[in-house]
């Protein structure tokens, strides 16, 4: 059928047991609990929005712009000077500059600057996680950016570094130098987290989730609700149909269904409708039998 995907597994016997996936079934199970779709996408999102304003703490960057100076080097008592043409050399050395800045040497230097100047404290590897360096469109200007949930200590961070790693870099490659483009300066808008993206994460996410679960539930639902869905799957006819009577409304049925709960009740439940027939009829004639006798006596 266009409407069905068949899967196949081997049994003992060597034979396919197939199972059929109705997807115009699972569809409309789908589009009659919409709604639960819709609610779930909603509480999602709202459990994102939730996370990102209430329980993530909020980050910050401030960044340091350097300029890496290779235009001469010494050779001994030599000075040769390098031209323009040499330019990728200089930017390349952005890439070992930023593998300087991060070795423990130059991270403890710049630790014991912001302990003496600002009172801050550090240990290596929290202070390796807030850096991060790069070149600024393949320039000779490097970047530095540091991260961290308190605007002013990231910039405080920046310019301790712009004043220790050109003295480091001077130390160690001799003829290279940086000079310092523009400082640092407390940015108070924050980075991190982004409330829109996490509330449309949540969205997506309660929106997959519950269509995965509806859609099992209805892969693995085997009531049968309607005729169609007979005669599609089995291929087998019609004879008879029974009527929706508890959605009626029938004032008759209402009096029946309550008038034979009462006996249900009084008499107890039994196994065949023919015992319970009977003895619902020896109830009524118990009935009549009593109000005779109680008319009688009157």
């Amino acid at each position: 059928m266009d409407n069905e995907n068949r899967s196949g597994t081997n049994t003992a016997n060597g034979s396919r047991d197939y199972h059929v996936i109705d997807i115009v079934h699972v569809l409309k199970a789908l589009w009659i609990r919409a709604w639960i779709i819709v609610l779930a996408g909603i509480i999602a999102a709202g459990a994102g929005f939730s996370y990102a304003a209430f329980v993530l703490t909020p980050k910050y960057s401030s960044s340091v712009m350097l300029y890496v100076n290779n235009s001469s080097f010494s050779l001994g008592n030599t000075n040769f000077s390098i031209s323009s043409s040499e330019i990728l050399a200089a930017q390349s050395l952005v890439k070992t500059y930023s593998v300087i800045l991060k070795n423990r040497t130059t991270l403890d230097m710049v630790n014991d600057e912001m302990k003496r100047k600002h009172g801050y404290e550090y240990e290596y590897k929290e202070l390796h996680d807030m850096i991060t360096a790069s070149a600024v469109n393949e320039t000779e200007i490097m970047r530095v950016t540091v991260v961290s949930d308190n605007p002013e200590e990231a910039a405080a961070i920046a310019n301790c570094i712009a004043e220790v790693l050109p003295v480091r870099i001077s130390e160690i490659i001799e003829g290279s130098s940086m000079e310092v483009v523009d400082r640092a300066v407390a940015n108070y808008q924050k980075i991190s987290p982004s409330i829109t993206k996490y509330t449309a994460i949540g969205l997506m996410l309660g929106v997959l989730l519950s269509v995965a679960v509806l859609t099992v539930i209805a892969m693995m639902d085997g009531t049968i609700h309607d005729e169609e869905y007979v005669l599609n799957t089995y291929d087998y006819p019609v004879l008879a149909k029974i009527p929706d009577l508890v959605g009626t409304g029938s004032k008759r049925y209402g009096y029946g269904y309550k008038r034979y709960g009462y006996y249900y009740r009084k008499y107890g439940a039994y196994s065949n409708y023919g015992t319970y027939g009977n003895n619902a009829h020896a109830a009524d004639n118990a009935d009549k039998s009593d109000k005779g006798k109680k008319g009688g006596q009157a």
